[in-house]
C-alpha cells in the first residue's frame, strides 16, 4: 500500500458492478458532479453513482481491461475530484492532527506524506488518508469521497475541544487529477519547467503547470509510477486537456481504477476495512509511526495497546482463485475440511497477471502464504491459495 494508497473513496463497488450500473446512468440533478463533468460526457463517460457523485466508471470504445493495460503500460487519467482535500494550519496543527491519526506526521520532512489512519474509540477505521507535512503549521489531508462528511464531523468535534492554535479549511475550490502509468512522468514533464526527477514517491511540492499553480504528490492508487495533481478549479479543465491531448494518456474510470488497486493490494474503504476492522488486523500497523508506538496517544490508542497485547485472531491477506467465476465480497472462506474460516471483502479478475484475484480476512492460523483454503462462489465452492500482496510488482519511483 505504501502512500500510494489513494482511494476511490466511500463504499465501493466492484469493477463488475461498476460496469453493470453503467447502463443504468446517474440522475444528474440529485448527484454532485466534478467540474470536469462536462468532459467526461464528451469522451463517452459511462456515469455512475460513487458516494454521492456523478462519476465516468468507463469511457465509450473502452472496456475495464483495455483501460487497465493503458495504465499499466502507457498512463491513465482518473477525475479523483470528489475525494475531500483539507489543510489544518496553526502553531499546533501536527499536534492536534497527531490526536486523531496514528501516523508520525511531526516526524515527516516538510514536502513529505503517509498513508494513516483514523481511529475511533474502539480501535475502528473511521477512514484511511495520506497526511502530508507542508511545513511547520500546515497539514494537507486527503478523505476519502464517502466519508468525507462523517471525518469532517469527527475532525470538527475533537477541533471545538482543542485548546491550541489550529484551524480548518476544506478545499472546495480545488479539483484533484491522478495521472498514473509508466509514462505519466515523462507526459506531465512536457507541461512544467519544474525537474519531477527529484520528486520521489510521498513528495509533495507547489509545481507551475500548464500554468496553474498546482500541489502536484508522486503518489497514487495503482501500484504505478504517478502523480496526483491538485489544481485551481478554474484551471482544470484546461489541464485536463492538455494531459488528455498527449498521445500516451487516455481517460480512465472508476472500473479500471478498481481492478488496479486490487492487483496492487491496496485496502478500500468500505469493502477491506471499516469501523468494524483495527489497523492490525488489516496488515496497517506499519502506519503507526515508530515515535507513536509507546504512547499510543490518539483516539482509538488504548484499544490497540489491548490488542496488542492480547493480539490479532483475524488477518487480511490476498487470494488467487481457481477457475470459474472470482470470489467478490461476501463470499465465504473455507478450510480444507469445510470449516468457515473468514470472508472475501474484494475480488475480481486481474487482466494483468490473467488470474481471479481477491483479499479477505481469515483466522489467524490460515493466513500463510501458500495455505490452501476453499471459497464460496455462487453456489460452488472453488479451490484458492492464500497469496503474498501486492499481487503485481509496483513501481513507485524512489530514489537509487
Amino acid at each position: 500500500a505504501a502512500l500510494g494508497a489513494r482511494r476511490a473513496g466511500g463504499a465501493a463497488p466492484r469493477a463488475r458492478e461498476l460496469a453493470a450500473a453503467a447502463a443504468a446512468p446517474a440522475a444528474a440533478a440529485a448527484l454532485k458532479e466534478t467540474v470536469l463533468h462536462g468532459q467526461h460526457l464528451g469522451a463517452g463517460g459511462k456515469m455512475v453513482d460513487f458516494a454521492g457523485w456523478s462519476m465516468p466508471v468507463l469511457y465509450k470504445g473502452q472496456t475495464i481491461t483495455e483501460s487497465v493495460a493503458q495504465v499499466r503500460e502507457r498512463a491513465g487519467l482518473f477525475d479523483v475530484s470528489h475525494m475531500c482535500g483539507v489543510t489544518l494550519s496553526g502553531a499546533d496543527a501536527e499536534r492536534f492532527v497527531e490526536s486523531l491519526v496514528v501516523g508520525d506526521i511531526s516526524g515527516l520532512k516538510a514536502g513529505t506524506g503517509t498513508l494513516s489512519v483514523m481511529l475511533d474509540e474502539a480501535g475502528g477505521i473511521i477512514d484511511d488518508t495520506v497526511v502530508t507535512r507542508m511545513g511547520d503549521g500546515e497539514v494537507y489531508m486527503v478523505l476519502n469521497a464517502g466519508c468525507a462528511e462523517k471525518d469532517l464531523a469527527h475532525i470538527g468535534a475533537h477541533l471545538s475541544e482543542f485548546s491550541g492554535d489550529c484551524s480548518l479549511t476544506v478545499h472546495n475550490d480545488r479539483s484533484l487529477l491522478a495521472l498514473q502509468g509508466p509514462k505519466a512522468a515523462g507526459v506531465l514533464q512536457t507541461l512544467t519547467s519544474e525537474d519531477l526527477s527529484q520528486l520521489y514517491f510521498g513528495m509533495l511540492k507547489p509545481v507551475t503547470v500548464s500554468g496553474a499553480a498546482c500541489w502536484v504528490m508522486r503518489t497514487g492508487y495503482t501500484g504505478e509510477d504517478g502523480f496526483e495533481i491538485s489544481v485551481p478549479n478554474i484551471a482544470a479543465p484546461a489541464l485536463a486537456d492538455a494531459l488528455t491531448g498527449h498521445a500516451d494518456v487516455e481517460w480512465a474510470g472508476l472500473g479500471a481504477r478498481d481492478t488496479l488497486r486490487l492487483e496492487a493490494g491496496l485496502c478500500l474503504y468500505g469493502n477491506d476495512i471499516d469501523l468494524s476492522t483495527s489497523p492490525l488486523e488489516a496488515g496497517l500497523k506499519w502506519t503507526i509511526g515508530k515515535a507513536r508506538q509507546e504512547k499510543l496517544d490518539f483516539v482509538g490508542g488504548e484499544a490497540v495497546r489491548k490488542l496488542m497485547a492480547d493480539g490479532i485472531t483475524r488477518r487480511r491477506v490476498g487470494f488467487t482463485v481457481g477457475k470459474g467465476a472470482p470470489a467478490r465480497q461476501g463470499s465465504a472462506i473455507l478450510s480444507e475440511d469445510g470449516k468457515t474460516i473468514g470472508e472475501i471483502t474484494s475480488g475480481g479478475f486481474s487482466p494483468t497477471i490473467g488470474a481471479n484475484i481477491s483479499m479477505g480476512y481469515v483466522e489467524k492460523a490460515y493466513g500463510k502464504a501458500g495455505t490452501e483454503v476453499k471459497v464460496e462462489v455462487r453456489g460452488r465452492t472453488n479451490s484458492a491459495v492464500v497469496t503474498k500482496m501486492p499481487f503485481i510488482t509496483p513501481t513507485y519511483y524512489r530514489p537509487s
